[in-house]
């Protein structure tokens, strides 16, 4: 493969990694506040099942001491791409330092657990419906 693709690879993956995030962030905000408002969206079972799946596995690789393997697959792409922090575009750069702080790791394990928790705590709380009913 071309260092181009793999360019284009490993931005594809980095942006898929930041979607995940906001993804993984917002649900934690919208799901309360959708119940607040009366949004159906956030009692919709596969939407909160995908979120729990994703924290789930956030929360298991921290525990074993990885990284995301979205990590892991975007570094090796940036890499056969010929790309160093120095090369990259500085929006790169802003996505990267977006996701990956400069933070020890159990830091990350005690925030998944405490995001893993409340994810919990949001299903006894407002709990998803299999099916939404109008009204």
């Amino acid at each position: 493969m071309s260092p181009t693709l793999y360019a284009l690879a490993a931005d594809a993956v980095l942006l898929i990694h930041v979607a995940v995030v906001v993804f993984n962030v917002a649900a934690l905000v919208l799901i309360p506040l959708g119940a607040w408002c009366g949004w159906a969206f956030v009692r919709r079972f596969w939407w909160r099942l995908l979120h729990l799946a994703l924290m789930c596995t956030v929360a298991v690789q921290a525990y074993v001491g990885r990284a995301c393997f979205l990590t892991y697959w975007e570094a090796a792409l940036a890499r056969g791409a010929g790309e160093s922090a120095s090369t990259m575009p500085i929006i790169q750069r802003w996505l990267l330092d977006l996701i990956y702080w400069p933070v020890p790791v159990w830091v990350f394990t005690v925030l998944y657990t405490a995001a893993l928790i409340y994810n919990f705590a949001l299903w006894r709380l407002v709990p998803p419906r299999r099916r939404l009913t109008a009204g």
